[in-house]
């Protein structure tokens, strides 16, 4: 009987590690299944992230490009002005410069 007994707590040793094994087993398909379903999560949530950069990128583009007419516009009013002082001081001023270069080139220097 004591074979018997022995034979008994070898058969429940043996039950009680293939019990283990398929918890074991249970918890690391589990822990895969998780691993798996947060990297999806977090794949959804770059691609969500991404979308929203390039949006908000496209808008400021699109903001900036119209800014771009609105700033060449001005750009060409100021060198229009610009311009327009330039040759008013010209006009202004030409005949002083005449005359001081004439004076300078007729004087005699030693």
């Amino acid at each position: 009987m004591a074979s018997n007994r022995g034979q008994g707590g070898i058969q429940q040793l043996l039950v009680a590690e293939q019990d283990a094994q398929r918890i074991v087993n249970a918890a690391k398909n589990e822990k895969l299944a998780r691993l798996k379903q947060a990297k999806e999560e977090a794949e959804k949530e770059i691609a969500e992230y991404r979308a929203q950069l390039e949006y908000e990128f496209q808008k400021k583009v699109s903001e900036s490009s119209g800014d771009s007419g609105a700033n060449v516009k001005r750009l060409e009013l100021d060198t229009g002005a610009k311009i327009h002082h330039l040759k008013t001081e010209a006009g202004r001023i030409s005949g002083d410069v005449v005359t001081m270069l004439l004076k300078y080139v007729t004087s005699v220097h030693n």
